[in-house]
């Protein structure tokens, strides 16, 4: 129970941001507006954040590869600057992210594709200097940058 009653708090802090736990209510938390928007980046955000260990493990609990770290990033980075326009993200973030969509592009393409296996994601500076940014974000919106990692829902 008190597993349940932690993760609805948490669930809540995604959401709805620490100030703002208590007046947080369960349709939004549930509603795919803008606090669920927010939700999504920072769940990709914890996802980058995590240590490499903790990120193989994750890619390997939900059979996914390690593009799915970018992928669910680059989705949610869409939405950032509607975030900040919202209020419901801080604008000094922005930096932070953008640089984050930078340093993932410019490891993409069929030259790189050893810095996308499993292995790279401890070794490669590409990959440490995201989840160096991405645990800044968190810590400017959340206050710490160690959150449980997400539940992932694959469609096959």
């Amino acid at each position: 129970m008190l597993n349940e009653v932690r993760m609805n708090v948490l669930s809540r802090v995604f959401v709805c941001g620490p100030e703002q736990v208590d007046a947080c209510d369960d349709r939004a938390v549930e509603s795919p507006g803008p606090l669920f928007r927010r939700r999504l980046l920072l769940e990709s955000l914890t996802v980058l954040a995590a240590d490499a260990k903790s990120q193989v493990a994750w890619l390997a609990k939900h059979d996914v590869v390690t593009d799915e770290i970018a992928l669910d990033f680059d989705h949610a980075f869409r939405m950032a600057e509607a975030l900040v326009e919202e209020g419901r993200l801080g604008r000094g973030v922005l930096p932070d992210l953008r640089e984050i969509d930078a340093v993932l592009s410019e490891m993409s393409g069929a030259g790189n594709a050893d810095r996308w296996m499993r292995h790279a994601l401890s070794v490669d500076e590409g990959w440490n200097q995201a989840r160096r940014l991405a645990r800044r974000v968190l810590v400017a919106e959340l206050g710490e940058w160690q959150q449980p990692l997400p539940e992932l829902s694959v469609i096959r």
